[in-house]
């Protein structure tokens, strides 16, 4: 037998001790967002450091301004072996509303359904259960002769915060956190059998624009049709950013945006998808976006602009006939590819002060930009980890993609120029950040195997 096979002969054999702690890390309700729960982020964190330290690490907790980080190394048995960091979080969401459980949000248990096995409590999913899925493959790499990778794992407390901490810890950590591959689970799989890597995510700018007029609200009585609207002036420019195509009117706006390798294209056109369903869930029936495009397209690899509020004038009941002096819109831009951030606001910005009339001028006021991330499809990383999920599954992975973002991989993207590794084993229906969440017990088990198979592949010569 190989190493790797006493590795998975191991999981296979601790399943039991493997649930009892992860219930153990579970029962702490480790709640970064109220203060009244930092003892318990400090207690999740030093549990992670001891158990750590356990199964060969070196493990410490490292203060910061919120909560605290979890830090730990350890070294492969052979030389010049790849470096991976492992990221994940110990904190999570407050269990509100309790009356929406069906048992007590800390007190973890196995439910039986027929879809099998579940974890319920509150971190299953997000993310205790995806990270010791992680522990558990190197708890039987040590006891199997040893990791075949060199491991740096960092388990944050914040992330459930939007990661306040971190920019100020990378920035102070820089050459211990650097290594050739990220690793995060934080993500899911397509299907209960189907596993999946998030190849891309999607970057984002958000910008807000207020058109100022005249220098009071107006009776339009008085100056309707003399004094220019600012609601009107704020109409046209909205309407003047797609074309009848659905296309996006801004020059150079897809500048750096590419077509899918035909085999990922292939892969999504024969995924088990449902398009009709998908909109029908949420009462509409007639995608909208770029025309020739599929769904899975437009919200995984595309890019987009979309108005996300609008105010001006008078909002409330009954009617009030005035011509406001101002008005306001939230705009914001999904990226894609090599789409730059800076140049969309800039080509943004100068697309709504060219559309303004005499007396009217525009106020900008900018709510964050960060560029689009993506694994490169030729990556030798990805062909192993693809492979060895294919191995665990038996069946091909997906490369699927986020239309939202994960700030840690932007972060060591941007800090440390490292590629992520982004494989989770959610399920849609995990009920993440909502009473009754949940974890399969399958994914718990299989996903240790997985994270085992993809280090003894990322290592092989």
């Amino acid at each position: 037998m190989t190493q790797i096979d006493h590795v998975l002969t191991a999981i296979d054999a601790n399943q039991t001790d493997a649930l009892a702690r992860l219930f153990e890390l579970m029962r702490i309700p480790s709640i970064s967002t109220d203060p009244a729960y930092a003892g318990e982020c400090d207690k999740a964190a030093q549990w992670l450091v001891n158990e750590l330290n356990s199964i060969g690490f070196t493990a410490s907790m490292r203060p910061t301004a919120g909560r605290p980080m979890v830090l730990a190394h350890a070294k492969a048995k052979r030389r010049d072996m790849p470096h991976v960091l492992f990221y994940g979080h110990y904190d999570v969401q407050p269990a509100d509303p309790l009356e929406l459980w069906t048992t007590p949000p800390f007190e973890p248990s196995l439910a039986d359904l027929p879809t099998g096995k579940q974890i319920v409590g509150r971190g299953s999913a997000d993310d205790k259960g995806q990270l010791m899925t992680f522990v558990e493959a190197c708890r039987a790499f040590h006891q199997n002769g040893g990791l075949p990778c060199d491991v740096t794992i960092l388990f944050e407390g914040e992330e459930e915060t939007g990661s306040p901490s971190l920019p100020a810890f990378i920035a102070a950590n820089k050459a211990e956190l650097k290594a050739d591959l990220m690793m995060v689970c934080d993500t899911n799989m397509w299907d209960r059998h189907t596993p999946a890597v998030t190849t891309m995510l999607r970057g984002l700018v958000l910008d807000e624009v207020v058109i100022k007029a005249a220098s009071r609200d107006l009776h339009s009585g008085m100056y309707g049709g003399a004094a220019i609207n600012p609601i009107r002036v704020l109409a046209k420019i909205i309407a003047g950013l797609h074309d009848s195509e659905g296309r996006v009117t801004l020059p150079g706006f897809y500048d750096g945006v590419t077509e899918l390798p035909e085999d990922i294209a292939e892969q999504w056109r024969n995924l088990d998808f449902d398009p009709e369903a998908f909109l029908s869930e949420v009462g509409l029936s007639v995608p909208a976006g770029e025309k020739g495009r599929s769904v899975l397209e437009m919200i995984w690899s595309r890019p987009t602009c979309d108005i996300n509020g609008i105010v001006g004038g008078y909002t409330q009941k009954g009617s009030k006939t005035v011509l406001p002096a101002q008005a306001s819109a939230k705009f914001s831009f999904r990226l894609v590819g090599q789409q730059n951030p800076e140049k969309i606001l800039e080509a943004f910005r100068a697309y709504v002060k060219a559309a303004l009339p005499a007396d009217c001028e525009a106020e900008f006021i900018l709510h964050g930009a960060s560029p689009a991330l993506q694994l490169p499809f030729s990556s030798e990383a990805l062909r192993r980890a693809r492979r060895a999920l294919q191995e665990e599954w038996g069946k091909e992975p997906v490369f699927g993609a986020s239309g939202g973002s994960i700030p840690i991989v932007g972060a060591f993207k941007k800090d440390l120029n490292m590629d992520s590794l982004m494989i989770g084993f959610g399920l849609d229906e995990d009920r993440i950040h909502s009473p009754n969440e949940k974890y399969e017990l399958s994914s718990f088990h299989k996903g240790a195997r997985s994270w085992a198979r993809i280090l003894s592949a990322l290592a092989a010569v």
